[in-house]
């Protein structure tokens, strides 16, 4: 993962991330000292950002929630029900790799969102989320979503500055995502198990999905997640003032 790789890219060191990742790829064997002092520092550097950022949101009172998942698990959908269902003023940091179809998607619903396109990068991390922040109106928001690059692996060991972590896990993917990348669902404060209206058509063990997230994590808060059922995307909405007011 990204802490093995230094897979890291900031307007200063751009270029020598490609030749660092692309040669550590090509030697998987390599772990030099060298090696893991510029990885120590890429993160290090991305740490200190993402404090910035935090104090950036806590300033304008935003609750920023950084959104993770494999591709295609309901990240931008749910975002795109919650804007009908949601009493908070919200805003989306959007990342992918290439176009910016997910920002107009959430565009077309009457929020804000800014496209962070990554290019070969497999996560956001602090600094590009600092690009985001800047083009993002907080005086008028109370929550931003941080919609990470579809990947269980990478975002995890990157600090983007947010205040909570959503971990989505959809159906369609088998039962056994949590256990394949544990890392991931160890950082998340709310795990969302979305497309649940499909259960009836996947062998799907919904109960030994929660007892492997508990396992991992055994006081994370767990949300069943159907964009056609408007109460389970209430229930999320209410999960996040609750925190709303912790935090107030």
């Amino acid at each position: 993962m990204c802490k093995d790789c230094g897979c890291s890219i900031t307007e200063t060191d751009e270029h020598n991330h490609r030749h660092h990742h692309e040669h550590l790829h090509d030697n998987p064997q390599l772990n030099d000292a060298k090696t893991i002092e510029i990885i120590t520092k890429i993160l290090d550097k991305n740490d200190h950002q993402a404090d910035h950022n935090r104090v950036h949101f806590d300033k304008n009172g935003v609750t920023a929630i950084n959104l993770m998942s494999s591709p295609g698990s309901g990240k931008t959908t749910m975002l795109e029900f919650m804007a009908d269902a949601a009493n908070f003023r919200f805003g989306v940091i959007e990342g992918d790799l290439e176009t910016n179809n997910d920002a107009k998607r959430i565009q077309s619903k009457g929020i804000p969102a800014f496209q962070i396109q990554t290019g070969s990068a497999c996560h956001l991390d602090a600094f590009m989320v600092s690009r985001g922040i800047s083009d993002m109106p907080l005086n008028k928001m109370d929550v931003c979503f941080i919609e990470n690059v579809g990947n269980l692996v990478c975002p995890a060991s990157y600090d983007v500055g947010a205040h909570l972590n959503f971990v989505l896990v959809s159906v369609p993917e088998g039962e056994d995502k949590i256990e394949k990348y544990p890392v991931m669902f160890s950082k998340a404060d709310l795990i969302l198990i979305t497309k649940t209206d499909l259960l009836p058509y996947f062998d799907y063990d919904i109960k030994r999905v929660k007892d492997e997230a508990r396992r991992i994590k055994p006081n994370v808060d767990i949300l069943e997640l159907s964009v056609k059922d408007p109460a389970t995307v209430k229930n999320v909405v209410d999960w996040i003032n609750f925190k709303r007011k912790l935090r107030s």
